[in-house]
């Protein structure tokens, strides 16, 4: 029988009243515990950001989004190891309808040489 791979992506949100290097610390623990246990596509680090409400009197925390491919077993044990760490404020793991795969880096097409071919072409012209 097949094993079956599904592609999921998670976000959870760190308390940052112990420090940004804390939250770092607890955000790489389960970026670990991920990569143990599924094949991470992406991790987003979005950092400290300022929160809609206030969760547990904090107004801020430090949000992060890892994109990754698993049984789907493991979404259950990753959910549960998040309600079990106090620092985690908040989390969500979600199933991705479509394959997961990761983001390209944007690619910048250079238009000066184009522009300067046109003002050249201008010129010649007149």
């Amino acid at each position: 029988m097949e094993k079956v791979i599904n592609s999921y992506e998670t976000l959870f949100i760190v308390d940052v009243s112990n420090g940004e290097e804390a939250a770092k610390a607890t955000v790489a623990k389960f970026t670990d515990i991920i990569a143990k246990n599924a094949e991470i596509v992406e991790v987003a680090d979005w950092g400290k950001r300022r929160l809609a409400y206030l969760i547990n009197d904090m107004p801020e925390g430090y949000y992060t989004v890892v994109t990754f491919k698993s049984a789907p077993e493991f979404p259950a044990e990753l959910e549960r190891l998040y309600n079990i760490d106090e620092t985690v404020m908040r989390s969500l793991v979600i199933k991705l309808e479509y394959e997961a795969v990761a983001k390209a880096a944007p690619v910048v097409e250079d238009t000066a040489p184009a522009a300067e071919e046109a003002t050249e072409a201008a010129t010649v012209t007149e």
